[in-house]
């Protein structure tokens, strides 16, 4: 059997469905990751108490959105290094807790 192009190749075919598994959930923890910073700034803008902790609270949802992510991550891909992530992340989450504390005591 000859074939007229690697497009043919079942191994080509599944690299590519491959690809778009790990993009898929690549591109999601792009987006978590990225909503968290911005609800930060975005509340802190608005200049009210009540609306920057409802913003970070949707900070704190989206580091959770990321936190199972990553776990999801752990568990299909074994060989890469999560801890610099992990770290970072659960270093954010409590300081968000804090911040939503402080900021409901006043």
């Amino acid at each position: 059997m000859k074939l007229n192009s690697y497009k043919e190749l079942i191994v080509w075919q599944k690299s590519i469905e491959l690809v778009n598994e790990i993009y898929g959930l690549s591109s999601q923890m792009q987006r978590a990751a990225v909503i968290i910073p911005s609800n930060i700034a975005e509340g802190y803008r608005r200049n009210h108490r009540a609306e920057f902790i409802q913003f970070l609270a949707i900070a704190i949802s989206s580091a959770a959105e990321l936190e199972t992510q990553l776990i999801i991550c752990k568990q299909q891909y074994t060989d890469i290094d999560y801890s610099k992530a992990e770290a970072l992340l659960d270093e954010i989450q409590r300081m968000l807790y804090v911040m939503i504390s402080k900021l409901k005591d006043k």
